[in-house]
């Protein structure tokens, strides 16, 4: 068997682990396997690219083997070094980052294989097609990053017939196109970059900061198909089946979001969603809230029977799953009924709060989804709101006026007691006040939630009270 054929089989055995390696993140109980066949995958992917270049290469042996050797030891450092230091509250950042690099990778692979290579007619729609694709994803993932970091304002940029704008750009893009495959000019390839990065900037700015978790999953799309343009140019088989896999999937998440949210998933491409024509968030306060302390709250959980937990991106910064943990287990321990209802897109990140609380070791079978649980709160005797806000605001539902209208949130307020736990009375991070705040059965728990955590497993006596 040659080199070659060793190679080719090699990629056939990694497209199958990355197939199994999906099914595997589809489940919090098969997502650490799907990571390791995941992993495996990658490395037999890379040790066979090494092969065929090695094989293929016009320079010596020994010079391509130190090039390649010079870019693994650049890359897994810093892979190392963000690994190692990057909290689980940067994470969505972190991955939009990543995104960006992929399209800048498929916009430089573009341009090295037109300027290297004899290009065919459909050589050159791959080409314009990878490098749009790459140049839409890179800039728009740095819009991303940006919101996400609280670097720039997460408040959609809203320019006067922005939709026209973008359908203008797409239009422009395909008569470019044309030219270039009449001309083989870089001239044309060029300007459609210079258009497409400005397009991938206006998509995402376009869109406001409590829809963002969608946009990741989108933009995680987008660097799917731009890996699958650089293996069209590359003629590399395993490089078009990874990035299809990646894009076809991060399609499907978006979709399911937007299903969930009750948004229309074309709007996510378009770089309207979300923003619709409401009204301006209101900053000030709508009604006077009730304030309790740690003590009060062991009070009510110790006498409840029912207990639903609702984490949000406040837990996360506050690393507070660690103590939630131990309050569950306590509670469970004497008898009472501890669920968690996680919203889709609770935190900055799909899956966000399922890692966080799969981290602290909270059984699976515990953390239910919006639609299981959202039934159960007027049963409900006690709801710990923790450093979530927009996925548990009432004006979702009652006011049509409000930015965040349409989209279904875990419906707290139904229950009998809403204890929300916050630093402050600030927005959210759509920037919409909370009306649940000032509703009757609601009180706030100022303060780090991981300490409030940790005051109330210190005040709290179960099996003393109404469930001994």
């Amino acid at each position: 068997m040659t080199l070659t054929s060793l190679a080719q089989a090699t990629y056939v055995v990694a497209a199958v682990l990355f197939v199994l390696s999906l099914a595997g993140l589809s489940k919090q109980e098969t997502a650490r396997r799907g990571n390791i066949l995941g992993m495996i995958g990658m490395g037999l992917a890379l040790a066979a690219t090494v092969v065929l270049s090695l094989d293929r290469s016009e320079r010596p042996v020994m010079v391509t083997a130190l090039l390649i050797a010079m870019v693994f030891a650049i890359g897994a450092s810093i892979g190392i070094w963000r690994a190692r230091t990057v909290e689980m509250t940067q994470m969505p950042e972190l991955i939009a980052m990543l995104h960006s690099f992929v399209g800048l990778a498929a916009v430089l692979v573009g341009f090295n294989s037109y300027l290297t290579e004899e290009a065919d007619a459909v050589h050159q729609i791959e080409v314009f097609l990878g490098v749009f694709i790459g140049a839409v994803t890179f800039t728009g993932s740095i819009i991303a990053y940006l919101k996400l970091s609280a670097r720039i304002k997460s408040n959609p940029l809203t320019l006067p017939g922005r939709n026209l704008l973008n359908l203008g750009a797409i239009v422009v893009s395909l008569g470019l196109m044309g030219w270039f495959i009449a001309s083989n000019s870089v001239l044309p390839l060029a300007l459609m970059t210079v258009i497409a990065l400005a397009l991938g900037l206006h998509l995402v700015a376009a869109i406001g900061g409590g829809d963002m978790p969608v946009v990741v999953s989108m933009l995680n799309s987008y660097s799917g198909w731009a890996a699958a343009a650089a293996g069209l140019m590359l003629s590399n088989d395993l490089l078009i089946v990874t990035g299809a896999l990646v894009g076809s999937s991060g399609a499907i998440l978006s979709y399911l979001m937007c299903k969930a949210m009750n948004r229309a998933f074309i709007s996510v491409i378009l770089g309207g969603f979300g923003t619709g024509g409401g009204a301006a968030a209101v900053d000030g306060p709508q009604g006077e809230h009730r304030e309790v302390q740690a003590p009060e709250v062991a009070e009510m959980l110790a006498a409840a029977r029912s207990v639903v937990i609702v984490p949000g991106y406040g837990m996360a910064v506050a690393k507070a799953q660690y103590p939630v943990a131990d309050l569950v287990s306590k509670l469970r321990s004497a008898g009472v009924e501890v669920r968690f209802g996680v919203h889709p897109v609770a935190g900055r990140l799909p899956g966000h709060m399922n890692v966080l609380l799969a981290e602290a070791r909270v059984p699976y079978d515990i953390v239910l989804e919006m639609d299981e649980i959202n039934d159960d709160f007027p049963e409900t005797d006690v709801v710990l709101v923790i450093g979530a806000n927009d996925v548990v605001n009432p004006s979702a539902l009652e006011d049509p006026g409000s930015p965040l209208a349409g989209m279904p949130v875990l419906e707290v307020w139904k229950a009998r007691q809403c204890i929300v736990f916050k630093r402050s009375m600030a927005t959210g991070y759509a920037g919409v006040q909370n009306p649940l705040f000032f509703k009757e059965n609601s009180a706030m728990l100022f303060g780090d939630a991981k300490t409030k955590v940790e005051e109330i497993l210190t005040s709290l006596r179960v099996g003393e009270g109404a469930n001994a």
